[in-house]
C-alpha cells in the first residue's frame, strides 16, 4: 500500500508507546486480573502460586522500530494512564504510534481520544496484533492502521529507505524476575539478551495470530538472513552487555536450517559457549541431530504439542513424549504448549486429553483455549460459519478465560473450567516448574559434564552452577511445602534430592536444611502476599533517541534527552 510520507520527514517528532497500566486488574478499559502483563504467570505457571515464575518483558517491537528510524523519537513503555496524559500534555509530537494486543483494544481507543484532545494535529498510528481487528479503522480514531512489520512502514512514512540494514537493539529478555518470593539475579551472566532474527512463521497454523500478522502460511520476514549476521550481533551483545544467553524471539528459529548451521560453525570456530532459548516445532527439532542441538547451545525450547489427535502437519508422526524425553536427557528444558478445545474435545474425553498433555512432563506447560483471534484463518472460518459468539468483549479474547465461539461439544462456561483443570493437574502431578528445571539441568550436567568439546562443557558448567546450592536447597523447601498437601509429589521431590546428593554429596546434605529453611520461609511469605491480592506491575520506561539532531529551538519543552528511568 502506498503511503504519503509525513511532510516533516525524518524531522518529525515521534512518540512510540505501549498501552497504559495498571495491569492485572479489572477495569473499564480492558485490563483483566486474569490476564496480567507477565508472559509466564499469565499462561504458563498461572496456578503455581509462590512457585510461579514472575517477570516482565519490554515492548520489543517498539524498541526495534525506534532503533531503526532516523527521526527524533521517544519510547514510553508501561506508563500509567496519568503518566501518559501528562506526557502528551507536556510534549509535542508529530506522530504517535500505539502498539497493542487485541485484549487491550479499549485502552487503544482511550489513548486515541486523549491524543485527539491534547494533540489534534498529531498523526496517530495503531499497530501490533490489535491492527488485525477487521474494523480497526472504524474502532480507533487513528490516521493509520499498520498491519504487519512496522520498521519498513515507519521508514516509508518518514521518507527513509525502507531497505536500509536493520540495527538490532541491545535489550535484556526479561526484568523484575521473581520466584518463591526471591528476586532473580540481575547479573548479566544470569540474564539473556533478546535476539529477533525474523518475524512471521511459514508453517502458518490456523490459530496463530503472529503468523497471520505477518502474512500467514508460507510468509515470514528475515531481518538477518545469515548465521554470520547473527553471530556478529550476538558477539556485540556479549561484549557490551556481558551476556552468554540469548532468548531468540523467532517463531521457528531452527526452521531456517542454513542460517542455524552457519551460526553453529562460527560458534565452534570462535569458541563460543552461548545458550540459546528458542521456539521450534517438533518436526523441525527432529531434523537436527542431538549433537547439532547441543553444539548450537539449545538450552530451552518452546514447542507446540497442541493436543492428542491434532491434525497439524508439524506434529504428524512425531512421538512428542519421546522427543521431550530425549531433549531432557541432554539438559534441554522444554516448554510445551497444548490446546484445550479442539473440535474433537468433549466433556467425556477432556480428562484423557489433559492427561496426555501432562504425561509429557515438560518443564513448563502452557495451556490455551482454542481461540479464533481476529485476522487468523480460524477466525475467518468461524465468521463464515456464523459460530462466533456475539457480544464477547475484546478484553476477554485472549485464550485464558473462555471460548469466544460456539464449540460443537463444550459450553463457554465449561471451557474456562477445563482450562483451569489442565493447569491444576499438571501442577499436582508434575510439581512446580522450578523443580522440573532442576531435574532437567541435573540430567544435562550428568550427560555432558565430560563432553569432548571444551566449550560445551563450559556451557553446562555455567548453566548448572546453581544446582549445588540454589536448586538443591530449594528442593528441601519444596518437599516440606508439599509434604502434607501432596504426598505423592513430595515423594518425587525426595527422590530428586537423592539424585542431587549422589551427584554433589555432602554439600547438599549440609546446606539443604539450613538454606532450605530460609527459602521455605520466603515461599510462605510470598504465598500470604499473593493471597492478599498483591499484583506485580512493571515500572515505566522513557527512552529517547536522535533528539540531538534537531536544533534546540525545535525541541518542545520537556523533550531534552534524559536517561532511561
Amino acid at each position: 500500500m502506498k503511503i504519503d510520507p509525513h511532510p516533516k520527514g525524518t524531522r518529525a517528532r515521534v512518540l512510540l508507546t505501549s498501552v497504559f497500566g495498571p495491569y492485572a486488574q479489572d477495569d473499564e478499559y480492558g485490563s483483566r486480573a486474569i490476564n496480567p502483563v507477565e508472559l509466564y504467570h499469565n499462561q504458563v505457571t498461572r496456578v503455581q502460586g509462590p512457585f510461579s515464575l514472575r517477570m516482565f518483558h519490554r515492548s520489543w517491537g517498539l524498541m526495534m522500530i525506534q532503533r531503526n528510524i532516523a527521526a527524533p523519537s521517544t519510547l514510553l513503555d508501561f506508563p500509567s494512564l496519568a503518566q501518559f496524559i501528562r506526557h502528551i500534555r507536556e510534549n509535542e509530537y508529530d506522530i504517535i504510534g500505539i502498539s497493542s494486543i487485541v485484549a487491550n483494544a479499549g485502552k487503544v481507543r482511550k489513548m486515541c481520544s486523549l491524543i485527539r484532545e491534547h494533540q489534534p494535529r498529531c498523526a496517530i498510528v495503531v499497530g501490533g496484533h490489535v491492527a488485525n481487528v477487521a474494523d480497526a479503522a472504524e474502532r480507533f480514531d487513528a490516521d493509520y492502521i499498520v498491519r504487519g512489520e512496522g520498521i519498513a512502514w515507519f521508514r516509508r512514512f518518514l521518507g527513509q529507505d525502507q531497505n536500509e540494514a536493520i540495527e538490532h537493539p541491545e535489550v535484556f529478555s526479561g526484568f523484575g524476575g521473581r520466584i518463591m518470593g526471591l528476586k532473580l539475579s540481575n547479573a548479566p551472566k544470569h540474564k539473556a539478551a533478546t535476539l529477533i532474527p525474523s518475524v512471521g512463521c511459514p508453517i502458518g497454523c490456523n490459530f496463530c495470530c503472529t503468523s497471520a500478522m505477518f502474512g500467514g502460511k508460507g510468509k515470514f520476514i528475515n531481518f538477518f538472513d545469515t548465521g554470520r549476521e547473527l553471530f556478529q550481533i550476538m558477539s556485540r551483545m556479549e561484549e557490551r552487555m556481558g551476556v552468554q544467553s540469548f532468548f531468540v524471539m523467532d517463531e521457528n528459529f531452527l526452521l531456517h536450517r542454513k542460517r542455524a548451521l552457519e551460526l553453529l560453525d562460527l560458534m565452534r570456530r570462535h569458541d563460543k559457549s552461548w545458550s540459546l532459548y528458542v521456539f521450534s516445532s517438533g518436526r523441525t527439532i527432529q531434523s537436527y541431530s542431538m549433537e547439532e542441538l547441543v553444539g548450537l547451545g539449545i538450552s530451552w525450547v518452546w514447542m507446540g504439542l497442541e493436543g492428542e489427535d491434532n491434525n497439524y502437519a508439524k506434529l504428524r508422526n512425531i512421538d512428542t513424549r519421546a522427543l521431550v524425553r530425549a531433549l531432557h536427557e541432554n539438559g534441554i528444558r522444554v516448554l510445551g504448549s497444548s490446546i484445550i478445545g479442539l473440535d474433537t474435545h468433549t466433556p467425556e474425553n477432556i480428562d484423557r486429553v489433559i492427561d496426555y498433555a501432562v504425561a509429557h512432563e515438560t518443564d513448563f506447560h502452557q495451556f490455551m483455549l482454542y481461540t479464533p483471534m481476529p485476522g487468523t484463518p480460524l477466525y475467518a472460518e468461524h465468521q463464515s460459519n456464523g459460530t462466533l459468539i456475539p457480544g464477547v468483549e475484546e478484553a476477554d479474547i485472549h485464550g485464558q478465560y473462555a471460548f469466544n465461539f460456539y464449540h460443537p461439544h463444550i459450553s463457554r462456561e465449561d471451557s474456562g473450567k477445563f482450562l483451569l483443570r489442565a493447569f491444576e493437574r499438571d501442577y499436582q502431578v508434575n510439581g512446580p516448574s522450578v523443580m522440573r528445571i532442576a531435574r532437567t539441568l541435573l540430567e544435562g550436567w550428568r550427560r555432558h559434564k565430560d563432553h569432548p568439546e571444551e566449550r560445551v562443557r563450559r556451557r553446562f558448567c555455567r548453566e548448572s552452577e546453581a544446582l549445588k546450592l540454589g536448586y538443591g536447597c530449594a528442593l528441601w523447601a519444596m518437599e516440606r511445602y508439599f509434604a502434607a498437601s501432596n504426598p505423592a509429589l513430595a515423594k518425587k521431590i525426595r527422590s530428586l534430592q537423592s539424585d542431587f546428593a549422589a551427584e554433589f554429596g555432602v554439600v547438599i546434605r549440609l546446606a539443604g536444611p539450613i538454606v532450605g529453611r530460609l527459602i521455605y520461609h520466603m515461599i510462605r511469605r510470598e504465598e500470604r502476599r499473593l493471597n492478599r491480592g498483591w499484583t506485580y506491575q512493571p515500572p515505566v520506561f522513557i527512552e529517547k533517541r536522535n533528539w540531538e539532531k534537531l536544533p534546540p529551538a525545535s525541541l518542545a519543552p520537556g523533550l531534552e534527552p534524559v536517561p532511561q528511568i
